[in-house]
């Protein structure tokens, strides 16, 4: 089998995660390009983890023969990458939030879908042993589902200024929102809360504290909370689902322990298992392969971003946001 030749477009700390993850997968992909603003941390990176090391992105399309990129620099530099990465022809997996504005995630999933080239938004849970037992497991209905994600780092310099990262609700929690749609479906409101408290750095002006209830006209619910007051060091992130058959305790997106409404006192216990970072490129691999959409298509990211968007709003106006 031919493996696929891998570009790297942005070469920080996530994209590090990306080349390990495709290293991990030598069988079926190979990265053999990387691209970042500075030609010498690029090369470093480079040195590290393979590839010929570029700073323009056009001439690393046009000289290195890519079937994927991985894009992973940050929301606020992207500016038609994505749209000139389809236009090439090359297949895309794209690192969430796919924007800070929903007119510019949207022209995104026009391009790419225009270009008819395989594209996925890096939404990794998803990808999860845990999320997709609980996905291929009989629960029922799901009524209600919890969800939390508590940190506190400065995080790079970008990051705590929101014009640039969109703020903890876009560049974090986005992923919780993102299962909230996976696991319910699209919801009929959505009102929020946000503040700044603690972090009076200078350049930090995001939220450090948030949440928010997702609503349906049905009568479920989902609520969500995130900060990055908790403890310095610290990552955690759990959630979970309330379903008529099922309760799903997730402690990560490989963890989880599942109890039956009717049978308490025999759970399911599922711990470790494969990176999900490698899971999206494997099946993404697949799709290209097999010419399929990808188990989470570009377009998520796209409605993903429209309920972030809207809880923001909510938060901001300090009123419910219809959503249908």
């Amino acid at each position: 089998m031919t493996r696929l030749r891998v570009g790297l477009f942005g070469c920080g700390g996530i994209g590090i995660r990306h080349a390990q993850s495709v290293a991990a997968l030598g069988e079926r992909m190979e990265l053999v390009a990387c691209c970042g603003r500075d030609m010498a941390r690029t090369q470093s990176f480079a040195a590290d983890h393979g590839g010929t090391a570029y700073v323009d992105l056009d001439r690393m399309l046009g000289e290195a023969r890519l079937d994927l990129c991985i894009v992973t620099h940050p929301p606020y530099t992207r500016r038609g990458e994505v749209e000139r990465i389809a236009a090439a022809g090359v297949h895309l997996l794209v690192e969430k939030p796919i924007a800070l504005m929903q007119e510019t995630a949207d022209a995104m999933v026009a391009a790419v879908e225009a270009a008819g080239v395989t594209a996925a938004i890096g939404f990794m849970y998803r990808h999860g042993d845990a999320v997709k037992a609980w996905d291929a497991s009989d629960t029922g209905r799901v009524g209600m589902m919890t969800g939390s994600f508590q940190c506190n780092h400065l995080h790079a310099h970008w990051w705590r200024e929101e014009a640039k990262s969109g703020g903890q609700i876009l560049e974090q929690l986005l992923h919780l929102i993102d299962l909230v749609r996976h696991f319910m479906g699209e919801p009929d409101t959505v009102a929020a809360r946000r503040a700044r408290l603690f972090h009076e750095e200078p350049g930090y002006d995001v939220e450090d504290v948030s949440a928010m209830i997702f609503g349906w006209d049905d009568g479920r619910i989902a609520t969500l909370n995130a900060n990055n007051i908790a403890v310095t060091g610290i990552w955690h992130k759990e959630w979970a689902l309330f379903a008529q058959k099922m309760t799903g305790r997730f402690t990560g997106w490989n963890d989880a322990e599942f109890r039956r409404s009717d049978n308490a006192a025999d759970p399911r216990i599922l711990a470790g298992g494969r990176s999900p970072f490698e899971a999206q490129l494997l099946d993404l691999a697949d799709a290209i392969r097999d010419r399929r959409p990808p188990h989470v298509p570009l377009a998520e990211g796209a409605r993903t971003l429209r309920l972030a968007l809207a809880a923001r709003q909510s938060a901001d106006e300090r009123r419910e946001i219809r959503l249908t």
